[in-house]
């Protein structure tokens, strides 16, 4: 274990091109614990190798620039999906994704720097540390609308750990990688007592999590629960709204929706985001189609309206007998994708979002509702890029019965995007204890129960339906009533107890 230490500390003294070069790698390897790959015992490791180096910095700007280069490294490999929308239309926006790819991983990047830089200025130990790390994982969820995609917690959504996000959301994830790395480098450090007495309380946390994680839920408990159908055109977004194409997708959702189930008709089908070529302003013989081939069933589709000159990304719930019986605005919007700041004015410029339709955008919804959706009770819908915040949910006027997902995945490619997708709308079932249907154009379309568990799914890439059981909600979760409040005054006291002490170190000698 001295042996490491001892790279770890010629690797620090380094030339700075090579030091550079190395974070990154391990900034990457860490990076191997989101999904698709799952491999979160080298994000462990990779983290504890970055706290190492940054133990030994010697003052706050090498530490940032630790935090800085492993941040590119990570973010590059983590969010290298980011790239996929700009060969949609390669000839018009291709050029721009290698600056998509940089600006990501080099302006999230910046989060960890700062939060390298702030712990090593208050005092530069695992405390000071991990809090602020924490907290500015935090802040990166929330600054200029957020972006919390690819948070070190993530990486332990495949494992039973996730239990505990139902009591502390996405922030105490990232509190037990942050806290097994730093343990696990303690172990290397030769300081085995304390480094292993961390190791041992998040193995027991994990083997507390296995235990306490509900079973998933079996066909005995959903005996009399409402039947849905996801519908999965698996539409490419190049041919997604080709005049010789879209009809032929339209088509197949409503040959899917048309089918005979093994136990008869569901009692909802839903369609993914966007499914329709039409607006919902000149749709009402298109729905009237869709009616007919649904059987009495209910029908929950996305597509476009307008109000006004407002464009609207909207979900639409029809009744049993067809009829209107339900709308709902998206309101968090993708920036430089649904909407671009000071859209009118770069419009001029020929410059709008890669999914907006005029140069301002998608306009935005009044905010998270609940809405009476017949069959299945009470339902927060959510459009893509909602999912992947937990106040979306936390923010909704009462507690729904599901929480109803609708997407265009076919936007993040192939590789991780859809992934990691997925991988949030599991840690969005457990935070709250509510069961997830989600409906998307390429997949992966999913039921999932209120302990993340995957019921039924139809796999990437491939048209399809399928007919599941809606799961029920489980109880009210501490991080339903609670939220991240309580984690981020944690992330702050750990930065305060870190000050502290190291002023009491500082004075006593």
């Amino acid at each position: 274990m001295t042996d490491m230490v001892a790279r770890v500390q010629r690797f620090s003294e380094a030339r700075r091109l090579y030091r550079f070069a190395g974070l990154g790698v391990l900034g990457a390897l860490a990076a191997l614990g989101q999904a698709p790959w799952g491999l979160w015992p080298v994000t462990f490791l990779s983290v504890a190798l970055v706290y190492g180096l940054y133990t030994h910095a010697p003052d706050w700007r090498r530490s940032a620039s630790i935090g800085f280069w492993a941040g590119v490294g990570y973010f590059a490999l983590s969010l290298s999906w980011i790239v996929e929308p700009f060969f949609v239309d390669a000839v018009r926006h291709g050029w721009l994704a290698p600056f998509a790819i940089l600006g990501v991983s080099f302006g999230f990047a910046i989060f960890w720097a700062l939060s390298f830089g702030v712990a090593r200025a208050l005092g530069g130990g695992a405390l000071a540390w991990i809090g602020a790390f924490t907290a500015l994982e935090a802040l990166r969820g929330w600054l200029m609308t957020g972006f919390p995609w690819a948070q070190v917690g993530h990486v332990l959504i495949s494992t039973p750990w996730l239990y505990w996000a139902s009591w502390s959301g996405a922030l105490g994830l990232i509190l037990l990688v942050l806290v097994g790395a730093s343990a696990l480098w303690n172990v290397f450090a030769g300081r085995r007592l304390i480094g292993g007495s961390f190791v041992l309380v998040l193995a027991c946390l994990f083997g507390a999590g296995a235990a306490l994680t509900p079973p998933p839920t079996t066909s005995d408990q959903m005996a009399d629960a409402p039947i849905v159908r996801l519908i999965q055109p698996n539409a490419p977004q190049h041919e997604k709204w080709d005049p010789d194409k879209m009809q032929g997708f339209y088509d197949r959702q409503v040959a899917f929706t048309a089918e005979p189930g093994e136990d008869g008709r569901p009692d909802m089908v839903i369609w993914p985001e966007t499914a329709l070529p039409v607006l919902l302003n000149h749709a009402d013989e298109t729905l009237a189609a869709i009616a007919t081939a649904a059987q009495g069933s209910e029908v929950v589709l996305g597509l476009r309206r307008l109000e006004g000159d407002r464009i609207f990304n909207s979900l639409i719930f029809m009744d049993g007998e067809g009829k209107l019986a339900g709308l709902y605005d998206k309101h968090h919007l993708v920036p430089f994708g649904e909407f671009m700041p000071l859209g009118g004015l770069l419009a001029k410029f020929g410059i709008k979002g890669l999914a907006a339709e005029t140069g301002a955008g998608f306009s935005s919804g009044p905010g998270a509702q609940v809405l009476e959706m017949g069959s299945i009770g009470k339902a927060l819908p959510l459009i893509c890029y909602e999912g992947v915040f937990a106040r979306n949910i936390l923010s909704a006027p009462e507690r729904p019965n599901v929480l109803l997902m609708i997407t265009n995945d076919a936007w993040f490619g192939k590789v991780s995007g859809p992934y990691q997708h997925l991988a949030q709308a599991r840690l969005r079932s457990v935070e709250q204890g509510l069961p997830m249907v989600r409906a998307a154009n390429t997949g992966v379309s999913a039921v999932i129960d209120g302990a993340g568990h995957i019921l039924a799914e139809i796999p990437l890439g491939e048209a399809g339906w399928i007919d599941a059981p809606l799961p029920p909600a489980l109880a009210a979760t501490p991080y339903s009533r609670f939220g991240d409040l309580p984690f981020v005054a944690l992330a702050l006291l750990l930065c305060a107890m870190g000050t502290a002490t190291h002023a009491r170190r500082s004075n006593s000698f």
